[in-house]
């Protein structure tokens, strides 16, 4: 990826959108893009170590945190035991998430209590053998939520091999193999960050600055994140996509 920017800035491309895997390692490649006069647009994650970028769109994790708790507290108005399965330590969605989950559900711990609450590295094979200690060692939650798909999809598994096919099982991402499990009800709700809209609305913005040299209202514009439960499936961008 860093070398595809070097090459745009070799090119003299009109502008960049990106959505950066590692963020510190792409900060250099995309300040010298910047002192080559190349307006960037960053989706997703942002790159706060670079200044002068055009503009940012992202979906705001804390409030998808926020949107998985109070999930959680409609579907169990009388209180839940919890397993939390965070992301990776240090990452920045991970953090945010992690966040808006105990904003809601700290200020009512007294009824929902996350009993468990470990890294699974956004992985589904940790995500499963996690679930399967806190099985073990904790008994068994109404809820498992988790701070991906893929960690809530090894949930599941783990949470099927015991037979626990009551437990309530949330993810974050709203992949097409999570909305199918939404859909079959093995899955509770998952959350839509709207990754499409994230992807048109940077795009808006590079072509009007490429165009027309306008700037963005906002440098930073973030998308609310929505649980999607059966309900609303059809709300979901990759609903389409689902086998």
């Amino acid at each position: 990826m860093r070398a595809d920017v070097e090459a745009a800035i070799t090119q003299k491309v009109n502008a960049i959108v990106i959505s950066p895997t590692d963020v510190n390692a792409m900060a250099p490649a995309l300040e010298a893009a910047v002192k080559a006069g190349i307006p960037v647009v960053t989706i997703d994650r942002r790159v706060a170590k670079v200044d002068g970028l055009l503009g940012h769109v992202g979906a705001d994790n804390v409030k998808g945190g926020e949107a998985q708790a109070n999930a959680i507290i409609k579907d169990f108005p009388n209180g839940a035991k919890i397993f939390h399965l965070q992301g990776q330590p240090g990452a920045g969605p991970a953090i945010d998430r992690n966040k808006g989950l105990h904003n809601v559900l700290d200020k009512v711990k007294d009824k929902y209590q996350i009993v468990s609450e470990q890294t699974a590295n956004f992985a589904r094979a940790e995500g499963l053998s996690v679930t399967e200690a806190g099985l073990a060692g904790k008994g068994k939650p109404e809820v498992i939520v988790c701070a991906n798909d893929d960690m809530a999809l090894g949930a599941m598994e783990a949470a099927k091999a015991r037979g626990f096919t009551d437990i309530k099982i949330y993810g974050f991402d709203a992949l097409p193999e999570a909305l199918k499990a939404v859909k079959d009800g093995t899955m509770q709700a998952t959350i839509e960050q709207f990754p499409g809209e994230q992807s048109r609305e940077a795009m808006r913005v590079a072509v009007a600055f490429a165009r027309d040299g306008k700037k963005p209202a906002e440098a930073v514009k973030l998308l609310t994140p929505v649980a999607i439960t059966k309900a609303n499936l059809d709300k979901a961008e990759r609903v389409g996509e689902m086998k």
